[in-house]
Formats: C-alpha cells, sequence, structure tokens
C-alpha cells in the first residue's frame, strides 16, 4: 500500500485580495522505505509541497492521503497529534533547542508528543544516538559540537519516534560537501534500517544524485519524474 497519494492537489493562497497558486493539480504516488526528492527553482511549490504532507497546511482543493489519513480533514489538533505518530522532520537550520543537550534534544519529542515511560526513552535514544555516532557527545550542548554533529542529532531526534516519514528542507544547505554526504549516507543507512521514507525539498546536487525518485516541481506543477535504483515504485 502506497504511504502517499496526492490527487489533484492544489494549493492556493490569498496576498492582499489575489489568490495566487502555489501548487496546481499535482498527482504522484510514494511508496513505503522511499527516498525521494522534490527539486525545482524558488517558488516551484517543493516548500508549499512538504508543508501539506506534514500536515502544517491544507490543499485548496484535491485529496492528500498519508499514512492512510486524508490530511485535508484533520483540524489543527488532529494534525498536530498526526504529526507526532507518523511525521519526522529535518530542517537546514538544525532547530536545536541550545538549553538542553544533545541526549535531551533527541529525547524530547518522545516527552512531548508520545509521553514515552522512562526506560523505553532511554533505549530508543541510546539506540540512536550509537546509530548517528554521537553517543560519545550525548551531554554536549548544541554550541559545542560542529554544524555536521548537529544535523547528527537532527536526524536521531526525527527518528525517535518511530516514523513512518521523515521530511527534510534542504537539510544540507549549511554543511561542506563532505559532511553533506556523510548526512546523505547517515539518511540512507537510517532508511534501510527502519524503512523509514525520506522525502526532501532541496536544490542540493548532491541530494538530487542520491535520490532513488525525483520529481520536478515548475510553477507548481510536476514536470517529471525520474526513478534510479533502489525503491524506484514512487
Amino acid at each position: 500500500m502506497e504511504l502517499i497519494k496526492a490527487e489533484n492537489v492544489s494549493k492556493d493562497y490569498l496576498v492582499g485580495e489575489v489568490a495566487i497558486r502555489a501548487l496546481n493539480g499535482v498527482n504522484f504516488v510514494i511508496e513505503p522505505a522511499s527516498f525521494v526528492s522534490f527539486v525545482g527553482p524558488s517558488g516551484s511549490g517543493k516548500t508549499t509541497l512538504l508543508n501539506l504532507i506534514g500536515c502544517l497546511d491544507k490543499p485548496t482543493e484535491g485529496t492528500l492521503t498519508v499514512a492512510g489519513s486524508d490530511v485535508a480533514g484533520l483540524d489543527r489538533r488532529q494534525g498536530a497529534a498526526f504529526r507526532g505518530e507518523h511525521i519526522g522532520f529535518i530542517f537546514q537550520d538544525f532547530n536545536l533547542m541550545p538549553v538542553l543537550t544533545v541526549y535531551e534534544n533527541i529525547e524530547y519529542p518522545l516527552l512531548m508528543v508520545q509521553s514515552v515511560a522512562a526506560a523505553e526513552r532511554e533505549e530508543r535514544v541510546r539506540k540512536l544516538l550509537d546509530a548517528v555516532g554521537m553517543l560519545d557527545q550525548k551531554d554536549k550542548y548544541p554550541d559545542q559540537i560542529s554544524g555536521g554533529q548537529k544535523q547528527r542529532v537532527a536526524v536521531a531526534r526525527a527518528l525517535v519516534t518511530n516514523p513512518k516519514l521523515v521530511l527534510a528542507d534542504e537539510p544540507t544547505a549549511n554543511l561542506d560537501s563532505k559532511t553533506a554526504y556523510m548526512i546523505i549516507d547517515l539518511m540512507k543507512k537510517m532508511r534501510d534500517e527502519f524503512k523509514t521514507t525520506f522525502i526532501f525539498s532541496t536544490h542540493d546536487q548532491k541530494i538530487v544524485g542520491e535520490a532513488e525518485i525525483i520529481y520536478t516541481l515548475v510553477d507548481g506543477a510536476i514536470a517529471g519524474r525520474q526513478a534510479k535504483g533502489g525503491n524506484g515504485n514512487g
């Protein structure tokens, strides 16, 4: 069964009294355990699409099904609960909390979103710290670690709730090339281990080159789809 299905999805925004169409009749299917990139120039609709998939916004028209739910029908509270259960997020500026340690940043969603018991929290956090190579840095604060290490922590935090889907908006934009490739390899390893789907909105050719399915957006519409190796069922 597909993880995400978009059928004629459009999104309009009001700028003053003028309606601007950010997405125009988009259709696609994405399967579980996929590594997908949405690419296109600024203003093409990439971030809008990620916001719709992530239940941060609703389509104006069409049907968008994520993990079996029509997300357009969710109210704000239901959308937040749905995100907490099914979706992880990775941001280009990491969005770590400076007053929390590496360990506490990863643990935070389990406390605030899922109310996981203490023993299971520790098991999940330590497993992911080890998986991303940050167990020895667990007591440091974000300002004491490098950009690449921060993004490793962000990957672990996105995965700690056992989501079906991780949405990543320009996750390598603030990293040098060597570190960016390390993070991409790490995310692929996490996808293989946890069967999580990763969806990227990006200009970064390093991610585009590693993505297994690439959708090109132009003026709010899908102008092309390319599948290469890996899971090409999207």
